[in-house]
């Protein structure tokens, strides 16, 4: 079964397809003659196939540098480089976006044929672009509501204190009429959806690695043509000159060439990229379990007021040791937050002597029970069924709780869309996409409920 499709199709995407290639070749980009780039045969309006066989490790087509589209290669990227201080906020982003915003409504710009492949950048259909409404009702329980609302506070907020600011001090360059809010939240789902950050480069020095800012993220011409899937054939390699994308496994004449953006679920490629794959091929799909929801299970418990109190210090510690609005995640292997849902469950379950000594100690000393392997194994799915008792039924209970938030709809009430629903399937069809993720996490969901029942 084909993966669900990135992009919807549009109508003249061949021509501009032809004038990108000929772009290509004036900026040395170079391309493999065993692919080529297409509008028809992929899983969405862009893709690469292979033309003929194709061994493992070929390299399918390699970009110069200075063809990458950033806020060093952008015309502005003088005046950006100057008012960098000016122009820094939480995502990093602003300098690209700026460039983007630029370079996307100049009619010289030297990237128009690369960016034309995107008429208005109107085509992203990212959930940030559906009704509240829509979002609230089909993706309810997934949490893709709940980040696309924190993405559109933090859009607003940067263009309002940073971006228009900035416009305004500069007319001869951009308009305030013309680079609107609108166009700058198109922009952003544009670097969401296509954009690359250069891994960062290995140092032994584990405290500054631990402060060092992530890269940039960049415009990759050819490399972003890609579609993805779980199991990729090929893979973007960095050098200093150039960028590669190059095979990982044979392919065959025909063959689609996949990228992979990740180890992402399916909430987070609906999220990030507007698109899902169709279940059960994605085999990175998650569902996560919230801190909240095992509050609500493990006070459940509580029924004295010293035990109230008792259970509200342990909570206080563990709210320290979690991040806002943290969640434990769960795949079709087990948890893999293991670590951090040990630490949660051994301490809401900790006596009242146990609790003073870990109070006293400022945490627990070293046991073997906190071997690494150890505690992965027993959250695995192999493990669940062997924790104890108080463990499984909080991880049970609270699976319960977060499998409530998705509302009315049962698991097999999904499977029977998921089996029958042909008139929601469709690339553009927005209760298909949704219906994936949702499904994928009830399963996963269902499955620890059976591994945790007594």
């Amino acid at each position: 079964m084909a993966t669900e499709a990135k992009r919807v199709k549009v109508d003249d995407a061949s021509e501009r397809l032809q004038d990108f290639l000929q772009w290509c070749d004036r900026v040395g980009l170079v391309l493999s003659k065993k692919v080529c780039l297409s509008t028809e045969g992929t899983v969405a309006d862009y893709g690469m196939l292979a033309k003929e066989d194709i061994e493992e490790g070929e390299v399918l087509f390699t970009i110069p540098r200075s063809a990458l589209l950033h806020q060093e290669t952008t015309k502005v990227s003088a005046l950006l480089k100057k008012e960098k201080s000016s122009l820094e906020s939480s995502s990093g982003w602003v300098p690209l976006l700026l460039a983007l915003l630029y370079e996307s409504t100049s009619p010289e710009s030297h990237w128009r044929p690369y960016l034309s492949l995107w008429p208005g950048f109107k085509a992203l259909d990212h959930p940030m672009f559906w009704s509240k409404e829509e979002r609230d009702k089909l993706l309810k329980g997934t949490g893709v509501p709940e980040a696309v609302a924190t993405d559109l506070s933090n859009i607003q907020r940067e263009y309002t204190d940073i971006v228009l600011p900035f416009i305004k001090r500069h007319p001869e360059l951009w308009n305030p009429n013309t680079h609107t809010l609108e166009l700058y939240t198109q922009l952003v789902a544009f670097v969401m959806a296509y954009s690359f950050q250069e891994p960062q480069e290995e140092d032994d020095d584990e405290d500054d690695e631990e402060q060092r800012a992530p890269n940039p993220p960049m415009m990759v011409p050819m490399a972003d043509m890609l579609n993805h899937v779980s199991k990729h054939n090929a893979n973007l390699e960095f050098s200093p000159d150039s960028l590669k994308m190059v095979s990982v496994r044979c392919l065959h004449k025909d063959e689609e060439v996949f990228n992979t953006y990740g180890q992402m679920a399916n909430w987070q490629l609906l999220h990030m990229y507007g698109f899902t794959e169709p279940y059960p091929e994605n085999s990175n799909d998650t569902a996560d379990i919230p801190v909240a929801c095992l509050y609500q299970a493990a006070a459940q418990d509580v029924q004295s007021e010293p035990e109230r109190q008792l259970f509200d210090e342990r909570f206080k510690v563990l709210s320290q040791m979690m991040e806002e609005n943290a969640a434990f995640v769960f795949s079709d292997q087990g948890c893999l937050t293991d670590s951090e849902l040990h630490s949660a469950l051994k301490l809401l379950c900790m006596s009242q002597e146990e609790f003073s000594e870990f109070r006293d100690n400022e945490g627990w000393e070293d046991d073997d029970e906190d071997d690494d392997d150890k505690i992965s194994q027993a959250f695995s799915n192999e493990g669940l069924p062997d924790l104890k008792s108080p463990w499984k039924r909080l991880i049970h209970e609270a699976a319960r709780l977060t499998l409530r938030s998705y509302g009315d709809a049962e698991l097999e009430s999904d499977r029977k869309l998921m089996e029958d629903g042909a008139d929601l399937k469709g690339r553009s069809s927005r209760r298909w996409r949704a219906l994936q993720v949702r499904f994928g996490q009830k399963v996963i969901l269902h499955r620890l409920l059976e591994l945790t029942s007594s």
